[in-house]
């Protein structure tokens, strides 16, 4: 078995107060009985670790905090419980960092809910440092030839988006539409719903978004900033004009959360993802009822799922645009992000 030099410090980015985060060095944690230690080579950067920096949402979290939740890299050191994780193995940190493994949801395969779980940072350390720990149940196992810096991305935003889809109950050869399709998360439901057999419709703004939509696989593009009537024009996309039979709403503004059960079919599903900041869901009850229409929150996969959706990636169906910058300038991508900005997803090297 492998044996890994572990030094005492490492370079972090740290949340000491709401709103902003520092880089700087802190001591490399330790893990527990039935924890990992991994050596954090990549990790890409969410949308929700800007609402974790900026106190978004009605949760507690910790602090200081490390954030990230998107981290691949080698399991460097492991605790005295664990068998089943070598030195040596890639491994990824997710959202869900721990569990209890024991209550009603965990038995069901329904991890996320369990009431105990420990978020990446969030409630727990995180990802945007150079060496992490996590409980070794719950890291993804990464397959040998992927880059780590291609994968990280899928450690939550294809994790994510391809539980979406999962939870709309969309079929092969049906229409989707992705609210938010040219961001990280969206640029990946692309594909991830192109290769289940889904035809898709991309909602988002700007003609480089429509760009990287097209090219990714949308059959339809529709830009919120350019249209006149974008439940119309949202329908028409579909060859009957009923709309398409699921919405993915990866939005991080509420109107989109509203919009979207007026355009999709009857008998379909609304699938709210994005996490705006106090934001609210409003339907009409008359036409919610009358149209058979389901609106339906989709959280972050479970072990199973994490599996299946890096299979997609090992077999060349679903890629990453992404960039990399050093793990020192997350602060500028963060800035990029609140202006939306950015195409696809970014990565942070430790290294830099």
């Amino acid at each position: 078995m492998a044996t890994y030099e572990i030094p005492t410090e490492q370079w972090a980015q740290v949340i000491e107060e709401t709103g902003s985060c520092v880089y700087k060095k802190i001591p490399v944690p330790v893990p527990g009985p039935d924890e990992v230690l991994i050596a954090v080579k990549f990790s890409g950067v969410c949308h929700t670790d800007l609402h974790a920096m900026n106190g978004d949402w009605p949760l507690a979290r910790k602090l200081p905090l490390v954030g990230g939740h998107e981290g691949a890299g080698i399991v460097v050191a492991r605790g005295s419980l664990v068998s089943d994780v070598a030195l040596g193995d890639r491994a990824g940190i997710k959202w869900l960092n721990g569990s209890c493994l024991a209550c009603s949801f965990c038995r069901q395969a329904d991890e996320p809910l369990c009431a105990k779980a420990s978020l990446s940072g969030y409630t727990v350390d995180g990802s945007f440092q150079q060496y992490a720990v996590a409980k070794a149940a719950h890291v993804a196992r990464i397959p040998d030839g992927m880059g780590l810096d291609a994968v990280a991305p899928v450690l939550c935003a294809g994790i994510t988006v391809y539980k979406g889809l999962k939870e709309s109950g969309a079929r092969p050869g049906q229409w989707v539409a992705i609210v938010g399709a040219g961001g990280g998360l969206g640029s990946m439901a692309i594909q991830y719903a192109k290769a289940m057999g889904l035809h898709v419709i991309a909602i988002d703004g700007g003609e480089e978004k429509r760009e990287s939509c097209k090219e990714l696989g949308a059959a339809t593009y529709v830009d919120f900033t350019a249209t006149d009537d974008l439940v119309a024009e949202v329908k028409a996309a579909t060859p009957d004009d009923l709309g398409p039979h699921a919405v993915l709403v990866l939005a991080v503004q509420e109107k989109p959360f509203q919009q979207a059960t007026q355009y999709v079919r009857s008998r379909g599903s609304v699938v709210c993802i994005g996490l705006p900041a106090n934001a609210y869901l409003r339907a009409p009850v008359f036409d919610t009822v009358v149209r058979m229409i389901s609106i339906k929150g989709s959280y972050v996969g479970n072990r199973q799922d994490t599996a299946e959706a890096l299979d997609f990636f090992a077999r060349g169906l679903v890629r990453v645009p992404f960039k990399t910058v050093g793990l020192s300038q997350l602060n500028e991508v963060y800035a990029m992000m609140k202006e939306g900005k950015i195409v696809g997803r970014y990565v942070v090297d430790t290294s830099k």
